[in-house]
C-alpha cells in the first residue's frame, strides 16, 4: 500500500489481484484538495474592488493637488519675497560703495518697488506690499522708501509682502541695515 501525490489532491493507492494473474493499481481519492479550484472560478475583480480602487486613487491625488497647489502658491511669496530682499541688500551695498544715501522705494498702489538706478519690479496683482518706515521716508499716501546710508546703517523698518492669508515679513535693522526675511504662519 502507498501513498501519493496527484495534481487535484492526495490519492489513496492499492494494489490488487486481477483473476487474470495480474497486478493493478487502483485508487480512490479520500480527500479534497483545500486549493479551490481555479477553473470553475472567473479571473478579475469584483466591480465593488474596482471602486474601492478608483475611490483611494482619487483621495490620492486630491491630496497630492492640494499639497502641489500649496507649495506652489508658497513658492510664489517666497521667491517674490525673496527678490525684495536682494533689491534691499543691493540699495544697501550701492550706498556703501559709493559713500551717499540711497532709498528703496516702494510703491503700494502698484504693487511694485525700484532700486537705485534699475527698473521698478511689480510684484504678481494677487499679492499686496505693506511697508512701515519712518516718517521722514513716506513720500506719498501710499509710497515710502526704507533710506541705506554710506556706513550701511539705515531708517529701518519692515515690508510685508501678503498673499491670502499668508505674509512674509522683511525687516530691516535701523542701526546695522540688517536685512531678515521670516515667514508668519496663517
Amino acid at each position: 500500500m502507498g501513498i501519493g501525490n496527484r495534481e487535484s489532491g492526495i490519492a489513496h493507492t492499492r494494489l490488487s489481484d486481477n483473476p487474470t494473474g495480474a497486478l493493478s493499481v487502483r485508487a480512490s481519492r479520500f480527500c479534497e484538495s483545500r486549493i479551490p479550484n481555479t477553473d470553475s472560478r472567473q479571473k478579475g475583480f469584483t466591480l465593488i474592488e474596482l471602486m474601492a480602487v478608483i475611490l483611494l486613487l482619487a483621495i490620492a491625488l486630491t491630496a497630492v493637488t492640494f499639497s502641489f497647489s500649496k507649495s506652489l502658491h508658497t513658492a510664489r511669496i517666497q521667491g517674490a519675497s525673496r527678490d525684495l530682499v536682494a533689491a534691499l541688500r543691493y540699495t544697501r551695498g550701492q550706498a556703501i560703495v559709493k559713500g551717499q544715501q540711497e532709498v528703496l522705494l516702494l510703491n503700494l498702489d502698484n504693487n511694485s518697488y525700484t532700486a537705485p538706478g534699475k527698473s521698478a519690479v511689480q510684484l504678481p496683482k494677487d499679492m499686496t506690499l505693506r511697508l512701515t518706515t519712518a516718517e521722514q521716508e513716506v513720500t506719498g499716501g501710499n509710497s515710502g522708501g526704507i533710506r541705506f546710508f554710506a556706513d550701511g546703517s539705515s531708517t529701518g523698518g519692515h515690508i510685508s509682502v501678503l498673499m491670502d492669508r499668508r505674509e512674509w515679513r522683511i525687516n530691516v535693522a535701523w542701526l546695522t541695515g540688517d536685512i531678515a526675511l521670516e515667514e508668519h504662519p496663517e
